[in-house]
């Protein structure tokens, strides 16, 4: 219970950081992300709980990555990042996982993800700001990209990359469960600066 409220207070401290440092009022960062301004009073006071999907449009449109929202202070030159030290920040209903597992730093930060897909199981993502490249690559079972409304088999030891400022949905495909590791390439900008 305690990792959950520091995870709280670093999510309201960095909201609130990111918000003051784009120069927005609360009721304009909500009209922007399409959240409600009680909603960001409650998370910027470590109140809320937001789902994965207001975190993203919150980054996306703070310029910022998700995880310049969530993490704490970097602790030392080098991070080493257990997959099961990090709490998934999507769960699907029948057991599908999406973690980020840490963003690099500098004025174009890269998030990297480790992604679990059941087979039939999908997640759709909203288009993100202009500039920002996605990146799949398949460890394991294959899985199903769409983009743009069109799909594309990505299988085991393939890569996929497109522009993420369009509508994308990952979906698990086969019989057995889909691994990989995505990697979303933010564009260099002031507000993405540490």
């Amino acid at each position: 219970m305690a990792e959950t409220a520091a995870a709280l207070q670093a999510l309201a401290r960095n909201v609130r950081a990111a918000r003051t440092r784009a120069g927005l009022s609360l009721d304009e960062l909500g009209r922007r992300a399409q959240v409600s301004k009680g909603a960001l009073v409650a998370l910027e006071k470590a109140q809320g709980n937001p789902n994965f999907a207001t975190l993203v449009r919150l980054a996306d449109t703070l310029g910022v990555s998700v995880s310049a929202l969530t993490e704490g202070p970097a602790e030392g030159r080098v991070r080493v990042v257990s997959a099961d030290a990090v709490e998934p920040l999507w769960t699907g209903a029948r057991g599908s996982t999406a973690r980020l597992m840490l963003t690099t730093t500098g004025p174009a930060p890269v998030e990297v993800w480790r992604w679990r897909l059941e087979p039939g199981e999908e997640y759709p993502s909203h288009p993100h700001q202009a500039g920002v490249v996605e990146t799949v690559s398949v460890t394991a079972g294959r899985m199903t990209l769409v983009v743009d409304g069109t799909e594309h088999t990505v299988e085991a030891g393939q890569t996929a990359a497109f522009d993420g400022d369009a509508p994308h949905t990952y979906r698990g495909a086969g019989t057995g469960t889909c691994h990989l590791v995505m990697t979303v390439h933010l564009p260099p900008g002031p507000a993405s600066a540490p």
